[in-house]
C-alpha cells in the first residue's frame, strides 16, 4: 500500500509545469496529450513533429520518478490515440509514436535540473544571455529561478560560472558521458527491483537502503503495427467465384 506522503509528491510532481514548452503544432498536441497522460500518471516530456514517414508526431513522456517502461508506452499509445483522432490537432495523415526520454534527455522542469545537477549539459536560450545564446558546461543547480552552469569553454581569463534565467531558456539537453550511463544504469536497476519488489517477486530492501526511483536508462518507443490487409472482401469473394467457373468450364471440356 502507498504511503499517503509519496502519493502526495507524486502527485505534486505531476502537475509540475514545464519550463521548455512547443510552439505552433506541438503546443496544440500538448494541449490534448497532457489531460490524457496526467490522468493515467504520467508527465509529458516533449513532443516532436518531424516529416519522417510522411508526418511523425512524437511524444516522450514519464512517470513522476522518471521511470517508462515499454508497457507504459502501449498503454499510452492505446489511450490517446482515439482522443486524437477525435481532437484532430494535425490537419493531415501521421503516425503516432510514444517514447520515454532516454539517457540524453530533455530537461524541461525544475525538478530535472534540480535532478541532474553535476552532469554536463547543452542548453539554447530563446533570450540571449549577455548577448550568447548557447552554452554547454556542468550543471550547477538551480538558484531561485534560475540555471547555474560551469561553462566548459571560456577562456583562462574568463569566469566559467553563468546563471541563466529558466524562462528564458528554449531547450535544454544532458550531454552522453561516461558518468551519465553509469548513472542510469544504476537507477534503471534500482526501478527494476523496486518494480519486483512491488510484484512480491523481491524481499523489501531494508530501510536505510531504500532509494527513490530515477528514470529507465534506455530510450524505448512503441510503434503501432500496421493493421493486416482483409482477406474477406468482395474482390476476394469475386475472385473466387470466377476461379470457381473456370474450373467447372475445363470440366465439361474434358468430358
Amino acid at each position: 500500500m502507498s504511503d499517503p506522503a509519496d502519493v502526495a509528491v507524486d502527485a505534486e510532481l505531476l502537475a509540475e509545469p514545464r519550463l521548455v514548452v512547443e510552439p505552433g503544432v506541438g503546443a496544440r498536441v500538448s494541449a490534448v496529450a497532457t489531460p490524457v497522460l496526467q490522468g493515467m500518471g504520467y508527465r509529458l516530456v516533449r513532443i516532436k513533429v518531424t516529416a519522417e514517414a510522411g508526418c511523425t508526431v512524437q511524444i516522450m513522456a514519464e512517470k513522476p520518478d522518471g521511470t517508462m517502461l515499454i508497457e507504459d508506452c502501449e498503454a499510452i499509445s492505446k489511450a490517446l490515440s482515439p482522443v486524437m483522432d477525435i481532437a484532430d490537432p494535425i490537419q493531415r495523415a501521421y503516425r503516432l509514436e510514444i517514447s520515454s526520454p532516454g539517457i540524453d534527455r530533455p530537461l524541461v522542469r525544475r525538478t530535472d535540473f534540480e535532478r541532474y545537477a553535476g552532469h554536463l549539459v547543452k542548453i539554447e536560450m530563446a533570450v540571449p544571455h549577455e548577448g550568447r545564446k548557447r552554452f554547454r558546461g556542468k550543471l550547477g543547480g538551480v538558484e531561485g529561478n534560475g540555471i547555474r552552469i560551469i561553462r566548459d569553454d571560456v577562456r583562462a581569463d574568463q569566469d566559467p560560472s553563468v546563471l541563466l534565467t529558466m524562462e528564458d531558456i528554449a531547450s535544454a539537453n544532458l550531454v552522453l558521458t561516461d558518468e551519465l550511463i553509469a548513472e542510469s544504469m544504476r537507477r534503471g536497476k534500482s526501478a527494476a527491483r523496486e518494480i519486483k519488489e512491488d510484484l512480491g517477486l523481491a524481499p523489501p530492501p531494508p530501510e536505510h537502503a531504500k532509494k527513490a526511483r530515477a528514470e529507465l536508462p534506455i530510450s524505448k518507443s512503441f510503434k503501432p503495427k500496421p493493421k493486416p490487409k482483409p482477406k474477406n472482401t468482395k474482390e476476394h469473394r469475386l475472385a473466387a467465384e470466377k476461379k470457381k467457373r473456370a474450373g467447372i468450364s475445363d470440366h465439361h471440356e474434358g468430358d
